[in-house]
């Protein structure tokens, strides 16, 4: 009898775990067969894509896909353009209980080339994004990177950043329709051999925004761009923050784009430590030292005094038209043209 008893104890956990085992099988291969499913949906829009066979992971606790390579390449007219995305891993999980998203922890370099740019190595100490289950889930993606780098694949340069952190959902249809993003970088590091005027370090940026479509299908990038614009197309940026050597920004603007296809809008800021950004833009020739003195001018007299020893702050508008942005009717610098590919 008391074999017995001893059997069944044995027994029942040998059982958990065989269920465990064939449940987080049965789970991977709907993961593997949903991942098959995403790339011929993709191959059928225009995509070419090369991958390794995909091998089974994650026990015992999330349900998981490991693909040791993947090859993205579009070059269509369309949006995206001319694209390449080759990954040197990636694995897909999902938690074995309760799970609402996909996450993607991306193994190794990461290789892009966009239209014409030179090609573009992307590390990290983690690097992973998540997208939601399920068809009644919303259209967004998530992404967190520590350690990130950005550099070219033939270049001494580089870009580097502690901390990013960006969200992007797609809501409504038609003319109503948009996608919101969020994004916020810390300890960002700008390439050497370069003349930064505000310095090499950027403490923090973040900003948070809509993108206002409706975004059409078809026709070239330049076109797409146009029918956008037509149709409504805008920008809303409400909050941009930012903190770069002097400078402390916070400010909101609505972009559109021209009948020539350039940038216009307008905003605000409220800028501090603005005397001294505007001398170092001058010293680095980003801005003629005519529009810094007077730039510095309008801003003191908008900022008015002050009884405290902290720099002053200032409110101001700022408007965006022909490609040269102002500041109550002071221009402050050109920006060069924005040239869209015909393909």
């Amino acid at each position: 009898m008391r074999g017995r008893y001893w059997i069944v104890l044995a027994a029942v956990p040998a059982a958990l775990l065989s269920a465990d085992v064939v449940y987080w099988r049965i789970a991977s291969d709907r993961l593997r067969g949903g991942l098959q499913d995403w790339i011929a949906a993709q191959r059928s829009q225009g995509w070419e894509i090369d991958s390794a066979p995909a091998a089974l992971s994650g026990w015992p606790r999330s349900a998981g896909v490991t693909l040791p390579s993947l090859h993205m390449r579009h070059t269509g007219s369309g949006l995206p353009g001319a694209f390449e995305w080759a990954s040197s891993g990636l694995v897909l999980s999902v938690p074995l209980y309760l799970p609402t998203d996909v996450d993607v922890s991306f193994r190794g370099p990461q290789h892009l080339r966009i239209g014409t740019a030179p090609e573009t190595v992307v590390t990290g100490e983690a690097l992973a994004a998540a997208v939601p289950l399920g068809e009644d889930a919303p259209a967004s993606f998530t992404l967190h990177a520590t350690g990130l780098r950005v550099q070219p694949a033939a270049g001494p340069w580089q870009v580097t950043a502690g901390l990013l952190d960006a969200r992007a959902a797609l809501s409504g249809r038609g003319a109503s329709q948009g996608i919101a993003f969020s994004a916020r970088a810390e300890a960002i590091e700008l390439p050497i051999g370069f003349r930064w005027a505000l310095g090499r370090t950027i403490s923090s940026v973040s900003a948070e925004g809509r993108l206002n479509g409706p975004f059409p299908d078809g026709g070239d990038i330049a076109a797409q761009a146009r029918s956008w614009r037509d149709n409504g197309g805008s920008l809303e940026v409400s909050h941009l923050a930012m903190g770069w050597g002097p400078l402390g920004l916070n400010s909101s603007a609505t972009l559109a784009l021209d009948d020539q296809l350039q940038p216009m809008g307008s905003g605000s800021a409220r800028a501090v430590g603005y005397a001294d950004t505007l001398d170092r833009l001058a010293a680095a020739g980003m801005l003629t030292k005519s529009a810094a003195t007077a730039a510095k001018a309008v801003l003191s007299l908008l900022a008015g005094t002050s009884d405290t020893d902290e720099p002053p702050e200032v409110d101001v508008p700022l408007t965006l038209q022909y490609r040269t942005l102002s500041m109550r009717q002071v221009p402050l610098v050109r920006l060069p043209e924005l040239d869209w590919p015909a393909r």
